[in-house]
């Protein structure tokens, strides 16, 4: 039986962790549905609507959490009605499992 993504811990990485090659990235891109690959190759990103900013505050917040949770710290994007979340991994210089595992728990 293989563990979902968001039940996966990030490791811990130190500078020159491999970043994950193109066939990785793609076998993790398609198990977290609605983040795609960024402008930059070695980010994802995803944006969210929502109705106000109170709404928005408070995924931010609850991603925020998360984050804390994992000690992976992602970009994040706010205002009225949207929210925006951009992993990458500084160690390893671009995409690593840990972006993939934090975005399976945000959703």
């Amino acid at each position: 039986m293989t563990t979902s993504l968001a039940d996966r811990a990030c490791t811990a990485c130190r500078a020159g962790t491999a970043k994950l090659s193109p066939g990785e990235i793609a076998h993790y891109l398609a198990q977290v549905p609605g983040w795609q690959l960024s402008h930059d190759p070695d980010r994802i990103e995803r944006r969210w609507k929502f109705g106000n900013f109170a709404e928005a505050f408070a995924f931010v917040s609850r991603v925020a959490d998360l984050a804390e949770a994992a000690d992976h710290h992602p970009d994040i994007g706010l205002g009225w009605g949207y929210a925006s979340v951009s992993l990458h991994t500084h160690a390893a210089g671009g995409l690593h499992e840990n972006d993939f595992i934090l975005a399976a728990r945000i959703g």
